[in-house]
């Protein structure tokens, strides 16, 4: 059974999250922790940023009059977990930040469960996804970032750089969703530095192809940006695995093309590991 933390950006409910976080208990039991988070001022959202990556990024808590919409998102949560048969906890103290609270409880759960769209509706900055990655940087275990409409996944994308990140993010997430191991599986490599093969081809393909019965692995080289995305874009029901903040091959792929969009536009879970 695994212990998911699905946390609530202020007064904002992910329907999306806690839709997922059912088909998750349908296939295996879960203990599915809803953590409230405060309302935070992001007006000064940037004041705070340390802007490195060791420290942590503090946002002051908004003292306003929500707290009974945070009590309906409450119970709303608990009636859900009930009628849905998902065994759960609530957390919903009010700590001066909210963030480094959201660090330690990540500390003793196995994935971090985000409804992607609602976690950045307060936000009022034009690029949401520099703060989740800021946000996200301490977090003590890895990321499901999952948009309101999807389906569930039937496919898995994983990114292969060759890096030791690249690995560890499939591994976590072989060993945390074994549910996930006869969907159909691409592990993709994109092509940087001009190699001829997969990076350790032997070595990634033994690993890999334990866990998943179904792989293919793919190593692109002509036009890489159009041949992925094309094919992205074809698996609607596919859920894309990644090593987090690396300046990797793949991230800097990742930051020139029109797939950092369709991430934040929230068409594709995305299942996010750092070590």
């Amino acid at each position: 059974m695994k212990k998911i933390l699905l946390a609530f950006d202020g007064i904002h409910y992910s329907e999306g999250a806690c839709e997922f976080a059912k088909k998750l208990n349908e296939k295996r039991p879960i203990l599915l922790i809803g953590s409230f988070l405060p309302q935070a001022d992001y007006a000064n959202l940037w004041n705070y940023s340390s802007g490195g990556v060791d420290r942590p990024l503090f946002v002051p808590v908004v003292e306003d009059d929500n707290s009974e919409i945070v009590k309906k998102n409450i119970e709303r949560f608990e009636t859900f977990c009930v009628k849905n048969e998902i065994e759960f906890r609530v957390h919903n103290e009010y700590f001066d930040f909210a963030l480094p609270e959201l660090k330690t409880e990540s500390r003793f759960a196995d994935v971090l469960l985000l409804g992607g769209e609602t976690f950045y509706e307060n936000l009022g900055i034009e690029k949401p996804n520099d703060y989740l990655k800021e946000a996200l940087r301490g977090v003590e275990c890895p990321v499901l970032v999952v948009p309101e409409k999807f389906e569930f996944p039937e496919s898995n994308i994983l990114t292969y750089d060759g890096t030791a990140a690249s690995v560890f993010a499939i591994k976590q997430f072989a060993y945390l969703f074994p549910e996930f191991a006869d969907n159909r599986t691409v592990m993709i490599h994109i092509n940087k530095k001009g190699e001829a093969r997969l990076p350790e081809e032997v070595s990634i393909g033994e690993l890999v192809s334990r866990h998943f019965n179904d792989l293919t692995m793919i190593h692109l080289k002509a036009d890489p940006q159009k041949y992925f995305i094309s094919w992205l874009m074809e698996n609607k029901s596919a859920i894309v695995v990644s090593g987090a903040f690396s300046r990797s091959a793949f991230s800097e792929f990742f930051k020139k093309s029109f797939v950092t969009k369709a991430i934040e536009e929230h068409h594709f879970p995305l299942f996010i590991a750092h070590n």
